[in-house]
């Protein structure tokens, strides 16, 4: 059996959880959350915990046995603690700019790179070349963080781009003189 799957979830202080039909509802004082299951797993709420189950052995159902109880639990660590994502520009003249909900980004080409920051997520920056994204929902803070990444993924002769922080980036030897 999945040990992911199998764990009890311990609803925290401060949200309240529901199950209706096939659909999570979290909801906390930082915002609401919902996630959709499979029919072939039951989720129960039971003495302030959660406990996810399968109807049967089928592969596809222990396929999605972890992965719906890593769903519930992502959603309440985003409901307690909230996700952040901090990205940073490596190279000469890379920076950002946040100005309200758009982030300008000066990465190497002839023109700024503008993108609007989602409505439910906030971007801050801390020097012109350090950026944070921080919100409730992980997957769009990562998605969001990966699509500012791609805007110049760091290249490996000389770790230009835009990169996670913390992220090791595997050089590689350049062209040797002859």
């Amino acid at each position: 059996m999945s040990r992911i799957g199998k764990r009890e979830l311990v609803i925290p202080e401060g949200v309240t959880v529901t199950v209706e039909d096939n659909v999570v509802k979290a909801k906390s004082s930082k915002g609401e959350l919902a996630t959709t299951f499979n029919k072939l797993i039951t989720v129960e709420v039971v003495d302030n915990k959660i406990i996810v189950k399968r109807a049967n052995e089928t592969k596809v159902a222990k396929q999605l046995h972890g992965t719906t109880n890593a769903n519930i639990n992502n959603m309440l660590i985003g409901l307690t603690d909230g996700f952040t994502k901090e990205l940073e520009a490596i190279g000469v003249g890379y920076r950002f700019n946040v100005a309200g909900n758009k982030i300008t980004i000066n990465a190497g080409y002839s023109h700024p790179v503008i993108m609007e920051v989602p409505s439910d997520l906030k971007a801050e920056s801390k020097s012109n070349t350090e950026l944070t994204i921080s919100g409730i929902d992980k997957q769009k803070v990562t998605e969001f963080a990966a699509n500012v990444r791609k805007v110049r993924k760091p290249e490996p002769y000389k770790g230009k781009g835009i990169r996670y922080k913390g992220e090791y980036i595997r050089r590689k030897e350049g062209k040797k003189a002859a």
